[in-house]
């Protein structure tokens, strides 16, 4: 690569933290502000308040990096609409949540529609349109891949909606769900260099566009991104991931995202089993360690440390 073709990054950084200056005080009179549970984290009720739904600035840098380079490479295009159209279902849940006063937002089964709808165009667009085949990469598998067959549209679903709903579980804290997909997103972005994967210039614009929201997202946040930023960080992990052809490198550089679901999927399954019972303290995980006495930026810290070892293993 030369120095040029890191522009995205830059693009997407100065984007988004623009439209994040101007974004808070305008969400901040137009009361977008988050709410926090009373059963929940005791310090987290100060957070209430805080201007919510600055996932728009993070997409408004990712759009303004991208479409500069959609043209020349084409693989960029099924992320970027995996990318866009989760993050429309995520305003639409922020817009029902916090304009309309309606705690649930979209109900579980129109989001679950909305989510199966995105999922199939971005595979159809990845394999009619790109004509990219559905074949995986083995973890440590000197460059062998496997394929499921009839099974592999079924699979990719499933995989899709988990990764979208483990970084959406992953945003609970200041600058968490940013950091961790800064690692994810660099391991991405060096993965496409070094496989001539085409998807270079979307995951430079998502650093940039994290990098530039973290600025104001860090502890103390300023701004929260909502469903809005992490429905949409979800897509571009789960559509990097499928146009790399390694969706089953997931569990390794983004096992916070796996860990954070997969901690609510037990505490919900062991607490119906016994009746009450608890495994975690409070789920997702991050709360559970809050509770066992970590700060915020402890547990941000230590999660991305965490990545970073995990990522370097993945490219070994």
């Amino acid at each position: 690569m030369n120095w040029t073709e890191y522009f995205p990054l830059l693009i997407a950084f100065v984007v988004t933290a623009v439209v994040t200056h101007y974004l808070i005080p305008f969400l901040k009179k137009i009361k977008m502000n988050q709410t926090e549970r009373e059963e929940g984290v005791q310090s987290h009720l100060a957070k209430a308040g805080t201007p919510t739904m600055g996932g728009l600035a993070i997409l408004a840098g990712i759009i303004a990096a991208s479409v500069f380079y959609a043209a020349g490479n084409p693989r960029i295009l099924p992320v970027l609409v995996l990318t866009l159209g989760f993050g429309l279902i995520g305003f639409c849940d922020d817009y029902l949540k916090v304009i309309k006063r309606n705690s649930d937002g979209l109900l579980a089964w129109q989001k679950l529609i909305l989510e199966l709808i995105v999922a199939v165009i971005f595979l159809l667009i990845m394999t009619r349109g790109v004509g990219l085949s559905m074949a995986m990469l083995l973890p440590f598998g000197m460059g062998k891949t496997i394929s499921l067959g009839i099974m592999n549209v079924p699979f990719a679903i499933i995989v899709i909606l988990a990764i979208v709903n483990g970084v959406n579980f992953t945003d609970g804290l200041d600058g968490l769900a940013s950091t961790i997909t800064i690692i994810v997103a660099l391991f991405f972005t060096v993965a496409s260099i070094l496989g001539n994967g085409g998807i270079t210039p979307i995951t430079l614009a998502v650093i940039g566009a994290l990098m530039g929201f973290l600025v104001f997202n860090a502890y103390p946040a300023q701004i929260f991104m909502g469903d809005t930023g992490s429905l949409a960080l979800g897509g571009f992990v789960a559509g990097a991931a499928y146009m790399m052809q390694m969706p089953l490198y997931i569990p390794i550089v983004g096992f916070i995202y796996a860990f954070e679901l997969l901690s609510v999927a037990m505490q919900v399954t062991y607490f119906k089993m016994t009746h009450g019972k608890r495994i975690f303290k409070m789920t997702p995980i991050h709360h559970h360690f809050e509770l066992c006495g970590w700060s915020e930026t402890q547990i941000v810290v230590r999660f991305a440390v965490l990545t970073i070892l995990l990522c370097v293993v993945a490219l070994m």
